[in-house]
């Protein structure tokens, strides 16, 4: 049986089972098109008269699909597999997760570049308000009804639309950059908020709103981040989160490189979150590839991805007290941090951006010694938690800060798509390392930390105890490290051992084309989610039979913690909202991207 026999074989089962056999019995199987993938989901075309009617059945159903995952497009018009599937210029795509089925499905609609026009669906996921405006952005696609369709990364008087095939990639196929006097005052007044636009008021009978500024460029903003305040007095009235100033077009450049030349964007776009940037890029090609790694690799790449999620919780709490008003918590786990940096960089030879994952492997074996390393780090940072929680999380002040601050219930959080420790604050246990394991992870023993209250206080305390299980899967990782090699055995994997280079002229050809031209993946879709250090973050990448990535799509956890902001402080104070912003954990590249 060929591939794409099996393939079309696995299209059919799902075809008639699940959820597919649902739409097919509601809507007739005659209004979908089931395209084959290596998602991992249905992936099903429908036609855009019929959309809001799928969404809202979706939504509505039983054991429901609550949560509006992401939301994207594709410029279809050079694409050149494209056989069995609806004819397109462009696509917009929509992923949504039931949890209680622990299924996803993702919903397809095909436009025409003369008719850019999707209806919102911000009616049944308030979350799709930013997910349209930023392909509305990147696209220049249009969604009639959504309640406020402007640009969301790019400034308000950007041209072109960047995502798109025609646009340019690198800088030098622009014009070189000139800004006049002039420009500068048009870019400057096209930043200025007007309230009306947002359908604020700036004054009742009874009171004159004031509008705050908060960023672009604030200690309390974690990055370039602005939020606009409408205060009366110190309660928030509304606000407006305004993103795009970190933007790098790390998607765009997924067009640009290689497969493997690819990998070390992936470490910028959550900069704290290390090799754990490079672990769903790097699963989601390996399922292109058809590679199968060494279980040597998947415990290596889990006991690096779990350091690192230990070093990013200690950022976050550092920083998370300061913010609080707390001076010396940021010194004590910045001096923790380091002592996972000197794993790190024992091991991968750098700091913050390793790099160090490879597709079908790692870059190099584990050096002599690292046990050593990583077994005193295990038995350092146990006592340090414990501290940590006894100084800061169980002080007063802290407390009086935090409890019941920016708290929201479980169906608020999946309404706005938020995953990880913020999502497991509520109350509702939902982990990819037990739900959907990845890598090897069910063959590791540990708890998912569970609060109740869903407030400031306890997405603080989340971290404390993820980083105690943390410790424990590294600890299995120490005491159970299989042996054999560090890369796959596959053509498409890093490249070969010297030896065999020098003894086999294929082998030779081989590691030549890979390190100058890259591995060609044969056409297809996949994706890989995994529960990264701010909560699901995944990589969605097309392949057109070519060396290179011919859509990349990124889904950030920040994007729609971010989002849901508004409607969490609305009511509140602005102690409150630097509270609640520190207790999100996010960093601004891993929104704008």
């Amino acid at each position: 049986m060929t591939a794409d026999t099996a393939l079309s074989n696995s299209s059919q089962d799902v075809a008639q089972d699940g959820i597919v056999a649902e739409l097919y019995a509601q809507f007739g199987a005659e209004a979908f098109t089931l395209q084959p993938t290596l998602i991992g989901m249905p992936v099903v075309w429908a036609a855009r008269e019929q959309l809001l009617d799928i969404m809202k059945f979706l939504r509505g159903v039983p054991r429901p699909y609550v949560m509006l995952y992401d939301l994207h497009g594709v410029d279809e018009r050079l694409r050149m597999h494209r056989d069995g599937l609806p004819k397109a210029d462009f696509t917009v795509f929509y992923q949504l997760m039931s949890l209680e089925r622990n299924s996803d499905i993702m919903l397809k609609v095909a436009l025409s570049e003369a008719d850019l026009r999707v209806p919102t669906v911000t009616g049944i996921w308030p979350n799709a308000n930013w997910y349209e405006r930023e392909v509305f952005d990147m696209f220049g696609i249009d969604f009639p009804g959504h309640p406020h369709l402007t640009r969301i990364l790019m400034p308000p008087n950007w041209n072109g639309h960047p995502l798109r095939k025609d646009y340019p990639a690198r800088a030098t196929e622009f014009d070189p950059y000139t800004l006049t006097m002039e420009g500068q005052d048009k870019a400057q007044e096209a930043l200025r908020f007007n309230p009306e636009d947002w359908g604020m008021q700036r004054r009742t009978e009874e009171t004159d709103y004031m509008f705050l500024n908060l960023g672009p460029n604030h200690p309390s903003a974690h990055g370039a981040f602005r939020i606009v305040l409408q205060l009366d007095g110190e309660e928030i009235v509304d606000c407006v989160p305004d993103i795009g100033y970190h933007h790098r077009a790390a998607e765009k450049m997924g067009e640009r490189q290689s497969w493997h030349s690819y990998i070390p964007y992936t470490d910028r776009v959550d900069y704290t979150g290390g090799v754990m940037n490079n672990l769903p890029y790097i699963l989601a090609v390996e399922k292109l590839a058809g590679i199968k790694v060494p279980a040597r690799v998947e415990t290596i790449r889990i006991m690096m991805a779990e350091l690192f999620r230990i070093s990013s919780h200690l950022l976050f709490l550092g920083t998370y007290l300061q913010d609080l008003g707390a001076m010396s918590p940021v010194f004590f786990a910045f001096t923790d941090r380091q002592k996972s940096y000197e794993v790190i960089e024992a091991i991968t030879g750098f700091r913050m951006h390793p790099a160090w994952f490879r597709i079908g492997g790692v870059a190099q074996d584990l050096p002599k010694g690292w046990e050593g390393k990583v077994k005193s780090f295990i038995d350092w940072m146990p006592k340090r938690l414990n501290e940590y929680q006894r100084a800061m999380m169980d002080n007063a002040v802290v407390r009086e800060r935090t409890k019941g601050v920016a708290a929201y219930t479980t169906r608020e959080a999946l309404e706005w798509g938020v995953t990880g420790p913020n999502l497991r604050a509520t109350g509702f246990e939902f982990d990819l390392r037990k739900a959907r394991p990845y890598s090897g992870y069910e063959n590791f023993e540990f708890e998912i930390p569970v609060a109740h209250n869903g407030d400031a206080f306890d997405r603080g305390m989340m971290r404390i105890e993820e980083m105690r299980q943390s410790l424990r899967i590294m600890q299995q990782c120490l005491d159970n490290m299989p042996a054999g090699d560090y890369k796959a055995d596959h053509p498409l994997t890093t490249p070969p051992p010297r030896e065999k280079m020098l003894q086999h002229i294929e082998t030779l050809i081989t590691h030549f084309l890979q390190v100058s031209w890259g591995p060609v993946l044969k056409a297809n879709e996949s994706q890989q989610m995994i529960e990264a250090t701010k909560g699901i973050n995944s990589y969605y990448l097309t392949s057109d039979g070519n060396t290179m990535s011919y859509r990349t799509r990124i889904r950030t956890p920040s994007y729609p913690h971010l989002q849901q902001i508004p409607a969490v402080m609305r009511g509140g104070f602005v102690p409150d909202l630097i509270a609640h912003l520190g207790s999100i954990d996010f960093v601004m590249a891993d929104v704008d991207r």
